[in-house]
């Protein structure tokens, strides 16, 4: 813990979710109304996004304001992503009808609100990624911002991997879905959420969809790799939305999503509050 001439240092991890991540916008929001300012974001997945938005200098708020106005109009969506359509015939084939270039989505959704450069960040970022063929984990801290981000975001099947170095990268949940390791040796406090959820039943009749299959099959995969972490080691503050029907694909679902982890803000300033006066008192 710090010494008495210096306050907490705050470090934050945004995991991996999918439409589930949309929950880790009322945490930023707490942070911002007890007035703390983390000291180092690690983000993976949708978590790379949030993370890479808050250090960018934007408030919860804004964030709040920027996700709900990017899906409040279902028609809007769908038509930023009929501009990802592949241009060439020959591409659906080479790359699956429904692989978008993750660069690409990110270009025409939200690269207008981030800088260019993880230099030119507010909050230093660590993002993660995973390398497919050498089966580890892939760090971004320095260089373009945009590509890194991609990488962390690129969802096997939805998005095609990311060539960055020469490596091919994919989703940074299929190594670390919640990438607290790596905040301790600079932070005092660590502040870790998990948003990756659980799969959803359709119905008691219906069979399981390929993509259900596939999503499905992701969470049980990252919740077996955050559970093997959490057995090592711990992060001060576990924040967990409640259990729902939220898919990972339901970004249009932004307000239900919002409304049902309005409930986290609270419970991330208890936690929070109480950690700081234990040591304020113990200083």
């Amino acid at each position: 813990m710090p010494s008495s001439s210096t306050s907490p240092r705050i470090g934050l991890a945004l995991g991996s979710g999918g439409a589930r991540g949309l929950s880790q916008i009322p945490v930023l929001e707490a942070l911002d109304e007890l007035g703390i300012k983390p000291v180092k974001i690690a983000g993976s997945s949708i978590g790379a996004i949030f993370g890479a938005a808050y250090a960018s200098g934007l408030s919860g708020r804004e964030i709040r304001k920027l996700t709900l106005d990017l899906f409040a109009d279902r028609n809007s969506v769908l038509s930023r992503l009929w501009q990802l359509r592949p241009k060439r015939f020959r591409d659906v084939f080479r790359s699956g009808p429904v692989q978008f270039d993750p660069e690409r989505v990110l270009e025409v959704f939200i690269s207008e609100h981030l800088p260019h450069r993880f230099e030119d960040l507010n909050i230093p970022l660590r993002l993660v990624a995973t390398d497919f063929y050498a089966c580890e984990e892939a760090d971004f801290e320095s260089g373009p911002l945009l590509p890194a981000i991609a990488a962390s975001i690129a969802i096997p099947a939805i998005f095609r991997p990311m060539q960055v170095d020469g490596r091919h990268l994919i989703d940074g949940g299929v190594s670390n879905p919640l990438p607290f390791d790596g905040l301790r040796s600079s932070c005092d406090i660590v502040i870790a959420v998990d948003v990756v959820g659980a799969p959803v039943r359709r119905g008691e009749r219906e069979d399981i969809s390929m993509l259900d299959s596939l999503f499905g099959s992701s969470q049980i995969l990252m919740q077996s790799i955050t559970r093997h972490k959490l057995a090592t080691d711990q992060p001060d503050i576990l924040i967990r939305p409640p259990h729902d029907s939220i898919r990972v694909l339901d970004f249009l679902k932004a307000d239900r999503i919002l409304e049902n982890a309005e409930p986290l803000k609270e419970i991330t300033r208890n936690h929070l509050t109480g950690i700081l006066e234990d040591v304020m008192q113990s200083t």
